[in-house]
């Protein structure tokens, strides 16, 4: 038996170990642990793309598996995480199942993505680990820093719902929104490439900036998905 070609399917389910778990936390009312398994499902998340191309490992079972696991922890995690964040916050009822929306918009995202070949260098629409991201980095945030403003956020309806449906639309859209994978650099630099270095550059900064001011350190990773998603839509009506 190759064992080798088993290497990528393994990190791929412990991306969904780590959102099946983080799920659990969130329920069990501990959504700082639920974000870590989170950002841990991020790092089995590259990894076994990185894997299957270093080692040849391609396989029409691992492409489903992969979708699967995104679907739990990066469509049904950050939702579990939103909803329980707004109970905390007192809002009852009907507003606390909106966030169950990401759910749904995240399997139509990665099933789009699945039958899409053209994305590779550029996605078609937020991808669901950026909108993850960007859900458990502000609860996350909230959490820590229960004075803060964002933290007022989410008692509003109002918040929850435009909140819920600007993820939800962005990540269905057809905004062209460049991937980070790097390929072997060839005679000329491209717009794309200039992009992906200066999103470098804006991590660096949002670092920076957030150590500066002694803010929780998610907040890093709320504010480069932000500008992230801000980059692609000024790139979207510059090139018109």
């Amino acid at each position: 038996m190759n064992i080798v070609k088993h290497i990528p399917n393994t990190i791929t389910s412990m991306n969904l170990l780590c959102g099946t778990i983080g799920v659990i936390c969130a329920l069990d009312g501990r959504p700082d642990i639920a974000f870590l398994l989170m950002l841990g499902a991020a790092v089995c998340d590259f990894s076994d793309g990185f894997s299957a191309r270093m080692l040849g490992a391609y396989s029409a079972i691992g492409k489903e598996l992969d979708s699967l696991a995104d679907l739990v922890s990066f469509g049904l995690l950050p939702a579990m995480m939103f909803r329980e964040a707004v109970l905390e916050a007192g809002l009852q009822g009907f507003w606390a199942y909106i966030p169950a929306a990401l759910v749904v918009f995240s399997a139509l995202r990665l099933a789009k993505f699945n039958v899409d070949e053209t994305q590779g260098e550029t996605f078609r629409g937020l991808a669901t680990p950026a909108c993850a991201m960007i859900t458990g980095s502000f609860v996350y945030y909230v959490r820590n820093t229960p004075d803060s403003l964002m933290s007022g956020w989410l008692s509003s309806p109002a918040f929850i719902v435009l909140a819920t449906a600007a993820l939800c639309a962005l990540m269905v859209s057809n905004i062209p929104m460049f991937s980070m994978k790097f390929k072997k650099a060839g005679k000329a630099v491209t717009p794309l490439y200039r992009m992906r270095i200066a999103f470098i550059g804006v991590i660096c900064v949002c670092t920076v900036l957030v150590i500066l001011l002694g803010l929780n350190w998610s907040m890093i990773i709320l504010l480069v998905f932000i500008i992230y998603i801000i980059m692609n839509l000024v790139n979207l009506m510059t090139a018109r």
